[in-house]
């Protein structure tokens, strides 16, 4: 795994040879101004490159600075190399991101109505129904695949006693509900559903648009966390937090030892950031 950021100070001369430092794991671009040029950020993708080639390195973590420039990003994912994120973490602290966001809001957990917006069934998406669904009187799924969820629905009845709410009405599913946690709905298709106008929506599948005009409630399409590491101290003023801690993770294993891990690591919600405002 390698670390790419920018040097402290930008070296006129590294930057007119395209040179890149490397020290241990890190590689240290001259600066991030001269990005803005396509002819720059190519040169500097392939000597990244060759560099990661010849340690046969395929996981990056970007600093924040770099990650906003769009041309040596998808120089980058164009080689297929797998770049840090904080989506998998993201989708792993949606229990703490529900508690965060009921705080913030002042809402009343015995009232509130969450709909579930999902798609694909996964180990992820059955264990966060099931957890969601015992801790939570009024929770809604919503899918376009009614039937696969049946066989998921008898066996959470069987087991736990627990029924739940399947379905996929578009002009009254999501329109009384206060949060909706999304795993894997598309923008094209949210945006066929009729949305509460206040509701608080968390696409775990980022950069999703509400079109809706009316709505003036919240979506969430990314996070920060707090994360207390002496190892990557040095390093947290140039990245994002969840970029850092999801790197370190090994993510093969049960969603319950995921979230026991977290909680272990004492990992909290920093903020959350939607479209015109951060919580």
């Amino acid at each position: 795994m390698y670390y790419i950021y920018e040097a402290d100070k930008p070296n006129k001369l590294a930057e007119m040879f395209y040179r890149i430092k490397l020290e241990d794991n890190s590689i240290i671009l001259p600066n991030t101004d001269i990005l803005e040029n396509e002819k720059v950020a190519y040169k500097l993708a392939i000597k990244t490159k060759t560099i990661l080639d010849k340690t046969n390195s395929r996981k990056l973590v970007l600093s924040k600075k770099i990650k906003k420039y769009p041309l040596y990003l998808n120089y980058l994912y164009s080689y297929n190399y797998d770049i840090v994120e904080g989506e998998w973490l993201f989708k792993n602290l949606i229990f703490n991101i529900l508690d965060y966001i009921i705080e913030k809001r002042n809402l009343d957990t015995e009232n509130i109505k969450i709909s579930i917006l999902v798609n694909d069934i996964s180990e992820f998406a059955i264990y966060s129904i099931t957890k969601l669904i015992e801790d939570y009187k009024n929770v809604n799924i919503v899918t376009n695949y009614i039937n696969k969820f049946e066989k998921i629905e008898d066996k959470i009845f069987q087991e736990d006693g627990i029924l739940i709410n399947v379905g996929n009405n578009k002009r009254k599913a999501l329109s009384k509900s206060n949060i909706i946690l999304n795993l894997d709905f598309p923008t094209e298709l949210i945006n066929r559903y009729n949305i509460k106008e206040d509701a608080v929506i968390i696409n775990f599948r980022k950069n999703v648009k509400i079109k809706d005009k009316r709505f003036n409630g919240l979506n969430i399409n990314n996070y920060e966390i707090d994360y207390q590491n002496e190892e990557n101290e040095q390093l947290s003023e140039k990245f994002y937090n969840k970029d850092l801690y999801e790197a370190l993770q090994y993510k093969n294993q049960p969603v319950e030892e995921t979230l026991k891990k977290i909680k272990k690591d004492n990992i909290k919600i920093k903020q959350l950031i939607g479209e015109n405002t951060v919580i």
